[in-house]
């Protein structure tokens, strides 16, 4: 199965943090790391004083069901001191599944396409540097989602 999974940290050297997890990633068993978008900068979601968010979109293989895929994203943040304090809050690393093929799923543990994605320019601009032409289950093209969010504060690094 190919899905995507969007990485984010701001806290403890954010790109060491995504490099470690996509190491952590790459090494689970039943999952390959195919596709690496560039690293993008952006702000706090809730406009919150903490650092900026670095934010890359990787392309997986996969023999995972998804919520075992979310298990073994989960245990990554764990294993990197990921602490749940408040919704939005500064992280050292945050792994979301974005897709998986072309599924829609909704479960109390999990929904796919990422609920959230198509407000979010740091997983749709990586996420088209990836594919281009990608058709997001639900929502359309992705070139038309990005169109929707109007001016973007992102900034490739």
């Amino acid at each position: 199965m190919l899905a995507y999974i969007g990485l984010g940290s701001n806290l403890n050297q954010p790109k060491q943090q995504i490099k470690q997890a996509l190491i952590a990633l790459n090494s689970a068993k039943d999952i390959e790391v195919v596709g690496l978008s560039s690293l993008y900068q952006s702000k706090p979601i809730d406009g919150s004083k903490q650092p900026d968010y670095i934010n890359v979109v990787c392309q997986i293989n996969t023999h995972l069901t998804a919520l075992e895929l979310l298990y073994v994203c989960q245990n990554i943040e764990t294993q990197q001191g990921r602490v749940r304090e408040k919704k939005w809050g500064a992280r050292t690393i945050d792994l979301d599944i974005i897709l998986y093929g072309v599924q829609v799923i909704a479960s109390k543990k999990l929904v796919i396409p990422h609920p959230q994605m198509m407000n979010r320019a740091f997983v749709l601009v990586p996420l088209a540097e990836l594919e281009a032409d990608l058709k997001v289950p639900v929502l359309g093209p992705i070139q038309d989602l990005i169109a929707k969010l109007g001016d973007i504060e992102l900034r490739k690094i």
